[in-house]
């Protein structure tokens, strides 16, 4: 009997989605289902983006260009100067969605076992992408008890090995929100340097940032053009993520043509979201205003009524629109199911992200979720009532 790869075997679950089936069960049986699992904004999408492709007058469907449209990234070098960060169209690489930049920057930096150095908790398909690339993850914790502040530089010089090509940070952060600050951009800049290391930046929420704080992009470095690679994307900046458009963004020559040969290899990004997302960049700030404005809202109340459940302990986000709790229970993983298969308050329950699978160090997190505060207030009220309820009739 032919057998699947080792590779397909190690390939993790994701910790966001596995539990699907168990929702559409409870759906089935008529519960109403508060997904505080997945990061998909409520907001409305542009509508300049949906106008764009409304009127769209193509006659033949064609290929783009396999870096993207020269208009494109034209558009995006010029929001990126407006953001402080230099770059020009040459450097960027339009790429479906910023899983893919993802996949090309650990394609175009690393061998098969090679390591990348990742401040944990983090984005569950970190885990994903480096196991499709052959790379090994080398985590250093960041703990719920420090706010997941970064860790010390001596954490990250220990862990520093010949093998060692990268550091990989969300900043903001998914899935703890946590905004890392011009200080802390600047130690990581001073550890890639003095090693010689690639830094890459995940910065697609980069416009989600609360508490008069600004985000500080590693490209605000000068001194990093040699070794910094950000990755963005439309899909939580403009509420459009199944456009499936993000971009890598690199001053490194080499890099950018390395992973150009990735995206020749796969042909183009799509052609209509790409014109969706051109549009998209012409968005008003009073969008965003009003968008962070109720994201701040929405953050305030979720974790002023999780801080008043006995036993939680709940990170504070400074950006993005995730957070971690950590729950009375042993096991988030089991707790997350049973909601779904064996609990409901008056019809209804709530489906989370179990955080263990934001780990890759073993047996961390197995009593955390990660709750993405996506809905309107008082969806957030009703299941943080479900969850308090839940709490008190779970028995572990």
């Amino acid at each position: 009997m032919p057998t699947v790869s080792s590779k397909g075997l190690k390939m993790p679950e994701s910790p966001i989605r596995k539990l699907v089936p168990f929702a559409e069960k409870a759906r089935k049986e008529n519960k109403h289902i508060y997904h505080l699992n997945i990061g998909q904004p409520d907001i409305k999408s542009p509508a300049i983006a949906m106008e764009a492709v409304a009127k769209h007058g193509i006659d033949v469907l064609a290929y783009s260009r396999s870096e993207g449209s020269e208009e494109y990234r034209e558009k995006i070098a010029a929001y990126y100067h407006k953001n402080d960060i230099h770059v020009e169209a040459d450097d960027i690489i339009v790429t479906t969605g910023g899983s893919e930049a993802l996949l090309f920057a650990m394609g175009s930096i690393c061998d098969a076992g090679d390591e990348v150095i990742i401040p944990e908790p983090f984005y569950a398909n970190y885990n994903g992408f480096a196991t499709a690339s052959g790379v090994n993850i080398v985590p250093v914790i960041s703990k719920i008890e420090d706010n997941f502040a970064l860790p010390p530089i001596s954490e990250f010089e220990k862990l520093i090995t010949p093998r060692t090509k990268a550091i990989l940070i969300c900043n903001p952060g998914n899935p703890t929100g946590y905004l890392y600050s011009e200080e802390e951009i600047q130690t990581l800049t001073q550890i890639v340097k003095k090693h010689d290391l690639f830094l890459v930046a995940d910065e697609v929420y980069r416009e989600f940032v609360y508490d008069g704080l600004e985000h500080y992009s590693i490209l605000q470095e000068e001194s990093m053009a040699e070794n910094g690679i950000i990755i963005d994307s439309v899909s939580k900046r403009y509420s459009m993520c199944g456009a499936r458009i993000g971009c890598l963004v690199s001053k490194n020559k080499q890099v950018i043509s390395t992973a150009l040969k990735f995206a020749q290899a796969r042909l183009s990004p799509p052609t209509f979201a790409q014109l969706a997302s051109e549009a998209a960049l012409d968005t008003p700030q009073s969008y965003f205003d009003d968008v962070i404005e109720e994201y701040v809202d929405r953050r305030n109340t979720l974790v002023s009524e999780l801080q008043k459940i006995p036993g939680v302990t709940v990170g504070v986000p400074k950006g993005a629109f995730y957070c971690i709790a950590q729950l009375p229970v042993k096991n988030s993983d089991r707790f997350a199911q049973w909601l779904l298969e064996e609990f409901d308050l008056d019809g209804e329950t709530i489906m989370v992200a179990p955080a263990a699978g934001f780990y890759s160090t073993e047996g961390v997190g197995l009593n955390q979720v990660r709750i993405a505060y996506v809905l309107k207030k008082e969806s957030l009220l009703k299941a943080v009532e479900i969850l308090k309820t839940a709490l008190e009739q779970y028995q572990d």
